[in-house]
């Protein structure tokens, strides 16, 4: 490695440092406030607390590592830019290439670090907060759990098995619901294509009702559409949050591979390629900042000042679009994989583009 690059690459990992500390610092304070309260009326001792924040931080690393690599690179471009040192270098003939090649290959390594710790720390340390909030503070145990794209869940009388496409609605598909007498057998089974919640009560299509008649007899009953009384609500169905993140990305892909439905596959490839894809944003991210703050200081005559709030402007918009396209990859109307990387490839070959443009 030449000294040049051992110069850039030492600048790029004390900015990233610096801002991923800051963000931390910021989000904690934030979260600090925020939750302090309900661990104090609850009781909990102050080492509770401490962990709690502690399992938190790689959640937020995760959670801001594209804007992290991008504002890493725009200010130590900015830094070299603003001492002069940007355009000694270009006059003694170094292409911007060259320059930014350190960047690049250090963002590169940061996000297969990223990634890692997306596979490996991330799940065990949301399950941590995820107990800790919900079970310690909040009281709250998940009834069930949720396997190869459908949620299993234990009531007063029995057992609910069903999938739901949309955790924010009361909609259900593949629905059934097993009773039990009081020495644990089967006494009916009631199957639906879809059910519905709504406050007047439980709303099952084209189902069928199955009653023990006794020995192995079963007498079936057809219906299409029927209101029932089940005395859990979708609210009793909790489920943590966040709890896609508590599956590393080998679940995640194994997830893909175990759904029964087109909808769970199209849903579980979207979790599967959201996941990789949000950590990989701060590439193409990266290679549009670092021309744009050049832009940034030939047309307005400043650079980091100017450079760094239009640099958060366009991942904010970036991420807008992303997530737009992560929302319609969810609802079927486009392709998993597309919504993932297209985002991607277009920010990442306008970056390029105008990166290479600017050694002509």
């Amino acid at each position: 490695m030449i000294l040049l690059h051992r110069y850039i690459l030492a600048h790029f990992i004390r900015n990233l440092g610096m801002i991923m500390a800051g963000f931390i610092s910021l989000y904690i304070l934030i979260d600090f406030f925020e939750k302090i309260d309900n661990f104090m009326e609850t009781g909990k001792p102050l080492s509770l607390v401490a962990t709690f924040f502690a399992a938190n931080i790689p959640f937020i690393l995760d959670l801001m590592s594209p804007v992290c690599i991008l504002l890493a690179g725009v200010v130590t471009l900015g830094v070299l830019n603003h001492s002069n040192e940007l355009i000694a270098l270009k006059a003694c003939g170094i292409p911007l290439k060259k320059i930014t090649l350190p960047i690049i290959g250090a963002s590169i390594v940061c996000i297969l670090l990223f990634l890692a710790m997306v596979q490996v720390v991330l799940p065990k340390t949301v399950a941590l907060t995820n107990e800790i909030w919900n079970k310690e503070v909040r009281g709250k145990v998940p009834l069930g759990i949720y396997r190869n794209g459908r949620y299993y869940y234990r009531g007063d009388r029995g057992f609910y098995s069903f999938a739901r496409p949309d955790p924010q609605r009361n909609h259900f598909t593949n629905f059934s619901y097993t009773i039990w007498d009081g020495r644990y057998d089967g006494e009916s089974l009631i199957s639906a294509e879809s059910a519905s919640w709504s406050p007047k009560g439980w709303t099952l299509h084209n189902g069928q009702i199955q009653r023990a008649a006794g020995g192995e007899r079963m007498t079936t009953e057809v219906f299409k559409e029927r209101q029932f009384d089940f005395s859990e609500k979708p609210d009793d169905f909790f489920v943590p949050a966040y709890r896609s993140m508590e599956l590393s990305l080998v679940q995640l892909y194994q997830e893909t591979l175990n759904t029964r439905s087109s909808v769970e596959h199209n849903k579980a490839l979207t979790n599967f390629y959201g996941r990789i894809s949000y950590t990989l944003l701060g590439l193409p991210l990266l290679l549009l900042g670092l021309p744009l703050l050049l832009i940034v200081y030939r047309t307005w005559g400043r650079d980091l000042s100017l450079a760094i709030p239009v640099s958060c402007g366009m991942a904010f918009v970036c991420w807008g679009i992303y997530t737009t396209l992560q929302s319609l990859a969810r609802a079927g109307y486009m392709p998993p994989l597309v919504a993932a990387l297209s985002v991607h490839l277009a920010v990442g070959c306008v970056g390029f583009f105008l990166l290479v443009r600017e050694d002509l």
